[in-house]
């Protein structure tokens, strides 16, 4: 016989595991509920084949269309002529640039397009200039719709910086002139706003290695040791389907990790240990945290 009060707390035990399946269950299912994939290029040119995967996996030659997004350009109408070009040699024609402007109304009929788009392309410039125009607006909620009904959402340059949730600006905070790189790994050094959030356990890079940004991704890795670093060259994209992801195009893709979360420092230096790096080539493939 069971002691006094004894079943009054096997029962809650019992509901408490059926719970916490129950939760494992729905956050698996949401897990598994965005149908889209993401193709984010480290900028630089976009070879033929990176064109032709974009095509297929957005289904594009089966009908459908694509909304370009140029607002991270200083030039946003030539910005989506240039982004067209490859597309439009290949017979795709249904192709919509929508530039946003801060500080003016969102046309609704931009947002619904945004919503049933098979493919969203956002160029490149400057990622910062897209997300004051971008951030807190339906505009994202519409990017976020799309690619959880099934949409692409691809990006170049600046297009593939706001992919993440933690984005890398480019600028240093310590020091007021722009620079392509980083020369040291430092702390309270790397600026970081807030992106799309359409990937959340990763930080972009782009332009890796021609532009040798090790230094920045690095930084940002022993500052936020809960993210993955994915540094991306030029004229080279990483396919996301889920967490399984493909290299494509031309040069390789940089992961760097902080598994022990490991962070020291001495003058504002930044050291940390047992960083993992792995370097990934066309065709190859690896998994997101």
């Amino acid at each position: 016989m069971s002691p006094k009060g004894g079943m009054s707390f096997l029962i809650p035990m019992k509901k408490l595991v059926i719970f916490l399946v129950a939760l494992i269950v729905v956050a698996g299912a949401q897990a598994q509920s965005v149908k889209g994939k993401l193709i984010i290029i480290g900028g630089g040119s976009r070879p033929d084949d990176l064109v032709e995967r974009i095509i297929a996996e957005s289904g594009l030659r089966a009908g459908g269309y694509c909304v370009i997004l140029p607002m991270s350009s200083e030039d946003p109408d030539s910005s989506v002529y240039y982004a067209s070009q490859q597309f439009l040699e290949r017979g795709i024609k249904n192709l919509y640039g929508f530039n946003f402007k801060k500080d003016q109304p969102i046309k609704a009929s931009w947002i619904d397009s945004i919503r049933t788009a098979n493919l969203i392309y956002i160029t490149g410039g400057d990622q910062t200039r897209f997300m004051g125009i971008a951030e807190g607006t339906e505009i994202v909620t519409a990017i976020h719709d799309a690619y959880r009904n099934g949409a692409v959402v691809s990006g170049t340059s600046a297009g593939a910086a706001v992919m993440s949730k933690l984005m890398i600006t480019g600028n240093e905070l310590k020091k007021k002139e722009y620079s392509a790189t980083f020369e040291t790994i430092e702390s309270n050094n790397i600026e970081i706003k807030t992106g799309l959030g359409l990937l959340t356990t990763t930080i972009i890079d782009q332009h890796f290695l021609i532009r040798s940004r090790h230094n920045r991704l690095l930084t940002a890795i022993i500052e936020h040791p809960e993210m993955t670093g994915i540094g991306i060259d030029e004229s080279t994209a990483i396919l996301v389907n889920g967490k399984n992801v493909e290299v494509l195009g031309a040069s390789q893709v940089l992961v760097y990790k902080n598994p022990a979360k490991s962070r020291t420092s001495k003058n504002e230096k930044l050291g940390a240990r047992k960083l993992s790096i792995d370097v990934y080539l066309p065709g190859e493939k690896f998994r997101l945290p």
